[in-house]
């Protein structure tokens, strides 16, 4: 039997802490509205592209209207895009 108390071990257990809900909210190839969320992250694991801003803590937003697009910055960085509503019109009279 042990004559001294366990020293620490309750200290040790911690306590349940909540999810922090990060992650992909939007999809590539989704629509998005401006302002949106695209993206909570801790870090900057993903950096923002055309029509995507970065928040105080490194959420990226959609500035327009459009569709998701993820893509390689690098080898190492994947960035975000958002295709504006005007140019998908564009993009898609270019390739008929």
């Amino acid at each position: 039997m042990a004559h001294t108390k366990a020293g620490g071990s309750k200290a040790g257990q911690g306590g349940n802490v909540s999810g922090k809900r990060l992650g992909i909210k939007v999809y590539g190839g989704s629509p998005i509205k401006k302002g949106q969320i695209i993206l909570r992250q801790r870090g900057r694991e993903v950096v923002p592209g055309e029509n995507v801003y970065m928040g105080r803590d490194f959420t990226l937003h959609s500035k327009t209207d459009g569709l998701v697009e993820f893509s390689w910055e690098n080898k190492k960085k994947k960035k975000v895009n958002v295709i504006a509503k005007d140019q998908e019109k564009k993009k898609v009279k270019s390739k008929e």
